[in-house]
């Protein structure tokens, strides 16, 4: 059953920047796409960004394009996401996930003054 456990969020002030990690577990990483999605209460899930299996052909959505990056380390099972200048309208969980299904249960980012 795969397994994904996020980490890296905090409180962090408007402009900053933060680095997730998502280390995953139970199934061949390096044949999945991962991707990060975001969700605040109350909303719909809403598409973060996503990386091939072997790296690249990334996509990103509209709102955090030219301010995050995601990457991947296949030996180490884990998907990035750098996080910069980062606004009020970035505070979320934000959450790990491949096809099929299967969700992480995220890590909350909280951009304040």
């Amino acid at each position: 059953q795969p397994h994904f456990e996020e980490s890296g969020g905090g409180l962090v002030q408007p402009g900053g920047s933060l680095r997730l990690s998502c280390v995953a577990s139970g199934f061949k990483f390096s044949d999945y796409r991962m991707s990060w999605y975001r969700q605040v209460p109350g909303k719909d899930r809403e598409f973060v960004a996503s990386i091939a299996e072997k790296g690249g052909n990334e996509y990103y959505g509209q709102a955090v394009k030219g301010r995050f990056t995601i990457s991947r380390d296949n030996a180490k099972n884990t998907v990035y996401l750098q996080m910069n200048n980062l606004n009020a309208d970035d505070t979320a969980n934000y959450i790990c996930t491949r096809r099929g299904g299967y969700w992480g249960q995220g890590t909350q980012v909280t951009v304040s003054s």
